[in-house]
């Protein structure tokens, strides 16, 4: 008589054990402050900017680090990326809050005529500007000796706003309305948060 072949439960027991005895929560990032040292687009289509940003990321829980990579940011206007920058890898502490400070600049960016007249048109108006921050990553979480494997996370702030500055006088865009969702870049890690 062939032996019988069961599933293996194991994954999911330790899954199981591992939010019992951690109950991890996801990293948290709100924007501080974002000020706008320069922004506009030359006769050849090509964006000028810089930018000043302040971004605090809080890890919530009692019981685990979280080890980040590399963190790319992206700064966009109606979806035209309008300056870039990256953050070094750095390790969170259990219930620590980091300020992330990043120069964001763009000097390069050739645009085509569609966002150009959108951007222009923005520019022109005088009035503020939709901004969104885009910020992506991979992060792996640590508790005691025991490392989860690396998971994709994407934050997406939306609610910022605006006005491009005049002359050498530096713009503060307006961020009490900013929220920011994180999105965890892989579908088994979404029941652990």
């Amino acid at each position: 008589m062939a032996d019988r072949v069961y599933p293996s439960f194991k994954p999911a027991t330790n899954g199981a054990i591992v939010y019992v005895l951690y109950r991890p929560h996801h990293p948290t990032f709100s924007v501080t402050n974002l000020k706008v040292l320069h922004l506009n687009v030359t006769s050849s289509s090509t964006i000028n900017s810089k930018f000043d940003l302040n971004i605090t990321a809080k890890n919530p829980n009692k019981k685990l680090d979280y080890i980040y990579d590399t963190i790319t940011v992206s700064l966009l206007s109606n979806d035209i990326d309008i300056g870039d920058s990256t953050i070094p890898a750095f390790v969170q502490g259990k219930k620590d809050t980091t300020l992330l400070k990043v120069d964001i600049t763009n000097t390069s960016n050739t645009l085509d005529s569609g966002s150009v007249s959108t951007l222009k048109m923005d520019l022109k108006r005088k009035s503020d500007i939709p901004l969104t921050i885009k910020i992506d990553t991979k992060v792996k979480a640590k508790m005691g000796g025991l490392k989860t494997p690396k998971v994709g996370i994407r934050v997406t702030c939306n609610g910022i706003t605006a006005t491009a500055p005049t002359g050498k006088t530096v713009a503060t865009a307006s961020t009490s309305a900013s929220k920011c969702k994180v999105d965890i870049r892989i579908k088994i890690w979404k029941w652990t948060f």
